[in-house]
């Protein structure tokens, strides 16, 4: 179980993860609802998705060279509020390339308060708990669909497009402002800034491992948003689903992916990360296919469950095994980096899958069957890289306990 303290703090950081998420999430389903008076073509609303991403990856890689050096308490309130900020702007958007200057933004603070997040997770919470602190913070995510992003596209149909970002922005300065007052500061890392100061920007990307675990993650964005911001498009202009019933769609995701991060996170500290991931891999490949490529296909509420549960079991596992791979001197730095690869690899597949597909006279989206190709190839590269990751970190977990050991008995 968690101690009181580390519920506390990942209950915080599970609110400000909602925030990050939900800011994220709920812009790819309002897409159809602010491409007609934006006058955004529906095979490019990849673009909107793709602008946060990318500037997401500018400031994840910017972010690794500075903060080590403060405070994570007070690196993460000032992410947060330039969110909040950032978010109500875009609900003022008269036009694409307003609403794009927005999303930058948005990414630009948003990719920060993702890595700062992870880095307090893991210099609080021992590792062989980590898995069930991380699955309850990734339930932000279910959080985010079954909670905010429901009422964001209810706020929508009610009271137009501009509403959930205004309510969004609203919602992250009061959780900023929670955060920041019911944190304790987080300064145990500069201590181990200080012991090594030899730990820098190029020490940390010749290490092997960190370098498998940039591939993973980029191979595992990538693989996502090949087609994650082309679904609620898909559902409605292809399939002709209702526009009215795709909240209850996302609902019905949001309670299995948080079912499955609270609980999937659990599994891994028991059968180990590689197991989970390969099950959630399996599983995403076959739901995909089956859904876009299937001649009956799959109902769309069907496919929501089983697509949530296989990305709710594969990234909770993923997510955890990559906590274990810095130290504590270098968190910070290898979450910004691993947020500046894993936004630029989603950002890639947002805008590639905007350029492999188009639309017909009736705004259907053509050649999704390249894309779910291309995705397919991408995700069964991902359990083999988790196995080598995980190998060498349970080996170096046992030479480091190896050499605490022979130092209690040198005492």
């Amino acid at each position: 179980m968690l101690q009181r303290s580390e519920r506390l703090i990942v209950f915080l950081i599970g609110a400000v993860q909602f925030i990050n998420i939900l800011d994220f999430v709920m812009v790819m389903p309002l897409g159809p609802d602010f491409a007609k008076p934006l006058g955004i073509p529906t095979s490019h609303l990849g673009y909107i998705a793709g602008s946060y991403t990318a500037a997401a990856s500018v400031a994840g890689l910017a972010g690794a060279f500075f903060l080590d050096r403060f405070d994570r308490r007070r690196a993460l309130a000032a992410a947060m509020l330039g969110l909040g900020v950032a978010t109500a702007l875009g609900g003022m958007a008269t036009g694409l390339a307003e609403l794009l200057a927005a999303r930058v933004l948005a990414g630009l603070f948003g990719g920060p308060a993702t890595s700062l997040s992870f880095a307090i997770i893991a210099d609080v919470v021992p590792t062989e708990r980590r898995g069930r602190a991380m699955g309850a913070v990734m339930g932000a995510f279910a959080a985010a669909n079954v909670l905010g992003l429901v009422a964001g596209l209810e706020l929508a149909r009610l009271g137009g497009w501009r509403l959930p970002f205004f309510g969004v922005g609203a919602l992250g300065l009061l959780i900023t402002a929670a955060t920041f007052a019911l944190l304790p500061p987080l300064v145990g890392h500069l201590e181990a800034v200080r012991e090594h100061p030899e730990s820098t920007f190029s020490s940390l990307l010749r290490k092997r491992d960190t370098q498998l675990s940039y591939v993973m993650t980029a191979l595992v964005m990538l693989s996502g948003f090949l087609l994650i911001p082309n679904i609620s498009a898909y559902a409605q202009r292809n399939l002709g689903f209702d526009r009215a019933r795709l909240s209850e769609v996302y609902a019905l995701g949001g309670v299995t992916s948080f079912l499955t991060t609270r609980y999937g996170g659990r599994l891994v500290d028991r059968v180990g990360s590689l197991t989970v991931v390969t099950v959630g891999v399996v599983l995403v490949i076959a739901t995909q296919w089956q859904f876009f490529l299937a001649p009956s296909g799959l109902d769309l509420h069907v496919f929501m469950v089983a697509f949530m549960l296989a990305m709710g079991l594969r990234n909770v596992a993923y997510n955890t095994l990559v906590t274990k791979v810095p130290d504590a001197s270098e968190r910070a730095r290898f979450g910004s980096l691993q947020s500046a690869v894993g936004h630029a690899a989603a950002a890639a597949g947002a805008f590639v899958s905007s350029q492999m597909l188009g639309s017909d006279g009736q705004e259907r989206l053509v050649g999704i069957e390249r894309v779910v190709y291309v995705a397919t190839a991408l995700t069964i590269l991902v359990p083999p890289l988790v196995a080598i990751v995980e190998r060498r970190v349970r080996a170096r977990i046992r030479v480091a306990s190896a050499m605490l050991g022979r130092r209690v008995e040198s005492r």
